[in-house]
């Protein structure tokens, strides 16, 4: 028996020592063991001999590229700032993968509806008056919602350059969120603090800069692209404690501090621009109602095409070739004169329907937009989005290092791990659901 017992134990070690022999004979000394990703929070991009079309189409080698599933949700910062949204879940599916110069990214989200027309213009015949859709849902004094938003959807992430910005590291988007900071309002007497309504972003130091990536779906893509812009700290406390609420740390790339401020409230300080004219701009104009007096001034959009219908952007080129005409005076009645002398009469085409809460409107409401694209610093992203009557696919690209010299982008290039949060925005102007605390890796 003991006899037994002696072999089958020498037989027991034998086998664990091959097993051992076998898998470490597996392994190259220059092997490298990829930790597996927390699939939970970390977006790993795999390395490509190929690159994906930038199509809005999930090409096949996106296969290849482990997906990560997220669910932003809106918070409640405490000042109803996202009042009427806040509790709401938007998920998010995030892919990645990256070459020996470029980084791709996939975003997939579900959406029952395409929601791209931003604030347009409608002409309310009980009013006579020419005037735009909320940018979001709108209540009243007893929170019950009197209209549907017109906002659109969007989707953005926000990187920290050059690791500049300490409380990215854990805080990740809400690093630059000063939705709690009182500020001095000079405007009362004597001046008083009082609680910060704003949303806006800015960070803590004149050097902590954030890379973010703000992609406008019914805008950028019209181009092909997705906007590249960025945040610093809006001259600080000294300027942003005053600000009304209004300190603005977000600027689109390109814009530097000028040097100087403005010399009246809130006396942020001003920026120059190296691009100028890019992007989109208002339709929206002043004139005064013909044959008022005294004279009545009114916002009237700016440019129409005529009889154009289900439109919801105009195009720079449209407004420079004449195809969009110039509004040049509005009457009593709403009737506008074009710089032709054609007239358009605000009938059905032009006015809401349905219901005043989810209404639509008639086939030639008038966008709120001019629509021209982006340029250097702000171009340097491909983007294509479609909306697959379901939901919507997001393809984008990016070098991983750009040719910045203004350390307004984030640098891939060392293959580093990056902290990152992403938001989406449903039929909204700021409210936004947000997913913070996330990180890429590269798998080498």
């Amino acid at each position: 028996m003991k006899r037994t017992t002696k072999i089958i134990f020498f037989l027991s070690l034998f086998v664990v020592g091959r097993m051992i022999f076998d898998l470490s004979s597996c392994v190259n000394e220059d092997q490298i063991i990829e930790p597996a990703a927390n699939t939970s929070t970390q977006l790993l991009s795999a390395l490509t001999d190929s690159s994906p079309t930038i199509d809005g189409v999930v090409d096949p080698i996106w296969d290849n590229a482990q997906k990560l599933d997220v669910v932003a949700e809106v918070p409640d910062p405490g000042n109803g700032l996202f009042a009427g949204y806040i509790g709401e879940k938007y998920p998010i599916t995030l892919r990645s993968m990256y070459d020996a110069t470029t980084i791709y990214f996939l975003a997939e989200f579900s959406d029952a509806t395409q929601n791209v027309q931003v604030q347009p213009w409608y002409f309310s015949p009980t009013t006579k008056r020419w005037a735009q859709e909320p940018s979001a849902r709108t209540f009243d004094l007893n929170g019950k919602l009197t209209r549907e938003g017109w906002g659109e959807d969007k989707l953005a992430l926000l990187w920290n350059i050059d690791k500049s910005t300490p409380k990215f590291t854990t805080q990740t988007c809400y690093a630059s969120c000063h939705v709690f900071t009182p500020y001095l309002d000079p405007t009362t007497t004597p001046p008083s603090t009082k609680p910060n309504q704003s949303g806006n972003h800015y960070t803590n130091g004149s050097n902590e800069k954030i890379d973010m990536w703000w992609l406008k779906i019914g805008r950028d893509p019209i181009h092909g692209q997705f906007s590249d812009e960025y945040q610093d700290w809006a001259g600080g406390p000294t300027y942003s404690s005053i600000a009304g609420g209004s300190a603005n740390g977000r600027h689109q790339d390109d814009q530097v501090p000028s040097g100087s401020f403005s010399t009246s409230y809130p006396y942020a300080p001003t920026y120059t621009s190296n691009a100028a004219n890019t992007g989109t701009s208002n339709n929206t104009q002043s004139l005064a109602i013909t044959g008022s007096s005294p004279e009545v001034k009114v916002n009237v959009p700016k440019y129409i095409i005529p009889n154009k219908t289900n439109y919801y952007y105009i195009l720079l080129s449209e407004v420079n070739e004449g195809t969009a005409q110039l509004v040049t005076a509005v009457d009593a009645e709403g009737v506008l004169t074009l710089k032709d002398g054609s007239t358009i009469t605000p009938n059905a085409d032009y006015q809401r329907t349905g219901d005043g809460v989810s209404g639509g409107h008639g086939s030639k409401i008038i966008p709120s937009y001019i629509s021209a694209p982006l340029t250097n610093g702000r171009a340097d992203m491909t983007c294509q989005a479609v909306y697959t009557g379901s939901g919507w696919i997001i393809e984008w690209k990016r070098l991983l290092k750009t040719t910045d010299n203004l350390k307004q982008d984030i640098d891939f290039s060392s293959l580093e791990d990056q902290p990152f949060g992403v938001a989406r925005f449903d039929k909204s102007n700021y409210q936004h659901a947000i997913k913070p605390n996330l990180l890429l890796k590269f798998k080498k």
